[in-house]
């Protein structure tokens, strides 16, 4: 057994949400021991969310293990480049390559959710019912909850990556990936085609796109052996 520090989680969350959406999952981890600390940006600009990320890496110790929902598959892909972060952990996420947008993917496989968002004050915003196609396997309670929490992100924050080649993480650090089988905000099979094409340790879960919420002990279960591979590699 090494005995390496324990590896630093740094969560980092996807639109109509911010950190406290993996409130199930943190204290389990801290718990176990680990620094735990989640990502809190803005949504306004891709750039400035990776500059975010960074700049919450240098409040923590390393090695870092970046956890990312959704969207926040992309920030840690282009933030993971960086020295300290040893590894990458996607839930349901998308993962661009070098010159394509999280737009590009979305395309490839549509999803229902966004026949539910509406785009008012240059923000994407989750109509009420969007919770059905975002979070439909939480308790109605919860689901409300989810929608009054929401955080739109800027209208055209997709179209924003086109990342260079040199910023693509996981294809220098080990990943793994939580497939959400029954989601339908970022589709199943596109998760697929991601977690594949990066060659990711992937769990399979019967959830919605929040399996953070809907199946922690799974998503734990994985930050953990992650982490685990991390530390004694």
């Amino acid at each position: 057994m090494s005995t390496q520090a324990k590896p630093t989680i740094v969560f980092c969350h996807g639109i109509w949400a911010d950190g406290s959406c993996f409130s199930k999952v943190i204290p389990p981890l801290q718990a176990d021991g680990h620094e735990v600390i989640a990502v809190q940006y803005g949504l306004d600009s891709f750039e400035e969310d990776v500059a975010t990320v960074k700049r919450t890496l240098n409040r923590v110790g390393s090695p870092v293990l970046l956890v990312g929902h959704s969207y926040g598959g992309a920030t840690i892909t282009a933030a993971g480049v960086d020295e300290r972060v040893a590894g990458l952990v996607y839930i349901a996420a998308v993962a661009p390559d070098a010159g394509e947008t999280v737009q590009n993917q979305l395309d490839k496989y549509p999803s229902d959710i966004f026949t539910r968002v509406e785009v008012a004050d240059g923000r994407a915003w989750m109509l009420p019912n969007g919770t059905e196609f975002f979070a439909g396997d939480l308790s109605e309670e919860d689901q409300k909850l989810v929608w009054a929490t929401h955080y739109a992100p800027v209208f055209d924050l997709f179209h924003q990556q086109k990342l260079s080649a040199d910023n693509i993480a996981w294809k220098s650090k080990p990943s793994w990936y939580v497939l959400a089988t029954q989601d339908h905000t970022v589709h199943p099979d596109l998760q697929r085609w991601v977690s594949e094409r990066m060659g990711a340790t992937v769990t399979e879960v019967a959830s919605s796109h929040v399996p953070m919420l809907s199946h922690p002990n799974v998503v734990v279960s994985v930050i953990r052996k992650a982490a685990a591979a991390v530390q004694n590699g």
